[in-house]
């Protein structure tokens, strides 16, 4: 039987900073601990640390892996899909999610959210890039997009985000003393 969890896409850049890894496992985590299942490109980078959060606080996590072996997955997921398709697995990647949360990120990351917002799938970003069509904001900041969870799990969510964009901020204006534990 099919579950109903919220599936949560985290993506990111493949080879991201200690900042970036830092907010990409205390979203992992906090995805685990609101119940839902995180779904990545299943790599490194933002990928592995949002796997190894999500791993860290006992939840479940599923890799679209873009070459043809699952061997090449990181260590952390629950799930390994080798798709052998490339950058086309950020199709894959965005469609199996009901929320994408970006961090920071490159071109990589730009088409997945990209593809989400073609979907009609919420985004939220977490100091990546920001644009919509037409004046309509398309990638949204902590939004209220998590509500096929419960509300408390919602507000845990929201407060891991926020706890990570507040983390983003303090590393981007050279606060030495920001720690990446939630």
């Amino acid at each position: 039987k099919m579950t109903r969890e919220v599936y949560i896409a985290v993506v990111g850049p493949s080879a991201g900073t200690p900042a970036e890894l830092a907010i990409g496992e205390a979203v992992g985590r906090g995805v685990a601990e609101a119940g839902g299942v995180l779904v990545c490109g299943g790599m490194g980078g933002v990928m592995e640390s949002a796997a190894g959060g999500c791993a860290d606080a006992g939840g479940r996590s599923v890799g679209i892996l873009p070459g043809d072996s699952r061997l090449d997955a990181n260590p952390y997921l629950t799930v390994a899909v080798a798709t052998g398709m490339g950058e086309a697995r950020n199709a894959i990647v965005v469609r199996t999610a009901d929320v994408v949360i970006a961090v920071r990120g490159e071109f990589g990351t730009l088409s997945e959210i990209a593809l989400a917002l073609k979907m009609g799938k919420p985004v939220v970003g977490i100091g990546t890039w920001e644009f919509g069509k037409e004046g309509e904001k398309g990638v949204d900041q902590i939004a209220a997009v998590l509500e096929g969870l419960n509300p408390l799990r919602v507000v845990h969510v929201v407060f891991v985000l926020d706890f990570a964009d507040q983390l983003l901020q303090q590393i981007l204006e050279g606060d030495d003393s920001a720690q990446g534990t939630v």
